[in-house]
Formats: structure tokens, C-alpha cells, sequence
């Protein structure tokens, strides 16, 4: 009798299923690989995109005042360090780290760096942010203008698994530090290197076909803010770069 015949035999005599027995004689088959970040999007966020100002206009498309900081939740010495702003350094980086540039009229050319990296370039400052999905990675020893951005896919309902990947819809949402601090708008309404920014990226797709991409912004910053301040930013999808114009900002 051949070895496997009195395998399944003996199995049935015990009462052991035979399939077990196969897989114990096999091994267990390894299990998949978890998708990457990139073949696990629910949405499609790369592309170029356009701002399109309908809130916040007069501090958003035109450089405000000194000491214009309304709406800002500012404590005493967010307040001292904004009037304190030279207007002579209207245009500076300063305006266009991490925690502002989103507020900033510009596109945004967002593309897949590698299958963990989301890479966002603006034009208006040129600057470049790289969110990371592997928070392995460990963060920089130096502060900079863009920080150290950690991303995650939020699925819908905060399901999980084959059904909720199968739904394909979500958020985008990051979490950055280690910024060396900078303004909220481009008036000197500061942020400090003790900010945290949250965000999370949507998109919509319009009645007429258009397709919208909202990033919902959420500064901390315990230095100069007696709350978090919130804004909610809205940008189009273009549908190629014929617009793309870089223009750099100045160097502090």
C-alpha cells in the first residue's frame, strides 16, 4: 500500500481530516503579501491640480496687511510675532512650508515617487513634500521647511479587509513634524518648530465631470495658538501640466 493511501487511512481511523494531514505533510502555503501603498489606494490623488479660491480671498490672493491675523486663534506672542513682520519679506519661503502651502494659490503636481512615496510639487515656491507610508523610516535629525510627513490610507467607515478594500474609497491622511516652523500666511502669522500638521486629502468628483481634491488642514502649535486652526482647501483637476508654471519664493 502506498505511503500516502495509509496516510488517509490511519486519519480516518483517528478521525483526523485528511486535508490536515496534507497540510501538515506540505507545510502551510505562505501567506500574500500585504499590498503596497500604492496598489492599495481607495482613491487616485496624483495628477495636476489647480486652486480654486472661494473662501479666505482678501488673505489669500493678495499678501494682507501687517497685523491683519483675523481668524488665526493667535496667543499674545503669535500676535507680538506677527506685528512684528517686515513687509519688505513678502514673497519669503517662509511662507510656503508645510504648515501654509496648501493656502497658497498654486497647482500641484502630485505623482508616485516609488510605490511607498507620494511626491507633491508646487509651482507657486517651488517646493517639493514627500509623504512616506513606511513609518519604519526614521525621521530626520534636522528640522526643515517641509518636515517629516507620515502617510496612511484612511479606508470609509474605518473598515478593514478584502470588503472594505473592495469599496475603494477613503481619505489620505498625513501627519507631519519636525518642521523648522514658518508663517500661515504670507504676512508673518507664524507657526513654531513646536507645530504639528495633520491633514487629510479627499476627492470628489463634480455633476459636470470635474474632479475636485479637498485637504482639510489641522495646525497645532502649542507655541503661538490657543487652538488648533482649521481650514478646509480646495483644489480642480487639470488634465495635463500646460499651466504648470514654477516661480520660486525667496530665501529667508
Amino acid at each position: 500500500m502506498r505511503r500516502g493511501v495509509v496516510a488517509v487511512t490511519i486519519a480516518v481511523a483517528l478521525g483526523v481530516a485528511p486535508s490536515l494531514i496534507a497540510q501538515r505533510g506540505q507545510g502551510a502555503a505562505p501567506a500574500a503579501a500585504p499590498p503596497t501603498p500604492q496598489a492599495a489606494a481607495p482613491i487616485d490623488v496624483t495628477g495636476y491640480w489647480v486652486s480654486i479660491v472661494t473662501e479666505d480671498w482678501r488673505w489669500r490672493m493678495v499678501t494682507p496687511p501687517k497685523g491683519d491675523v483675523a481668524s488665526v486663534p493667535l496667543n499674545p506672542e503669535g500676535t507680538k510675532v506677527a506685528n512684528s513682520w517686515d513687509p519688505a519679506s513678502d514673497g519669503s519661503c517662509l511662507a510656503y512650508g508645510a504648515a501654509g502651502l496648501m493656502r497658497i494659490p498654486t497647482r500641484l503636481h502630485i505623482t508616485w515617487e516609488n510605490e511607498r512615496t507620494i511626491k507633491i510639487e508646487t509651482d507657486a515656491g517651488q517646493q517639493t513634500r514627500r509623504l512616506l507610508f513606511d513609518k519604519s523610516q526614521p525621521a530626520p535629525a534636522q528640522r526643515s521647511l517641509q518636515g517629516y510627513s507620515v502617510a496612511e490610507w484612511e479606508l470609509a467607515g474605518g473598515g478593514r479587509g478584502a470588503a472594505a478594500q473592495a469599496a475603494r474609497s477613503g481619505s489620505l491622511k498625513i501627519a507631519t513634524t519636525m518642521m523648522s516652523g514658518g508663517w500661515l500666511r504670507k504676512n508673518g502669522v507664524p507657526y513654531s518648530e513646536s507645530a504639528a500638521l495633520t491633514e487629510y486629502f479627499d476627492r470628489f468628483p463634480a455633476p459636470n465631470g470635474d474632479e475636485w481634491l479637498v485637504v482639510t488642514t489641522i495646525v497645532s502649535d502649542p507655541k503661538y495658538l490657543t487652538q488648533d486652526f482649521v481650514t478646509s482647501t480646495h483644489f480642480k483637476k487639470e488634465p495635463n501640466g500646460t499651466k504648470w508654471a514654477p516661480s520660486p519664493c525667496k530665501a529667508s
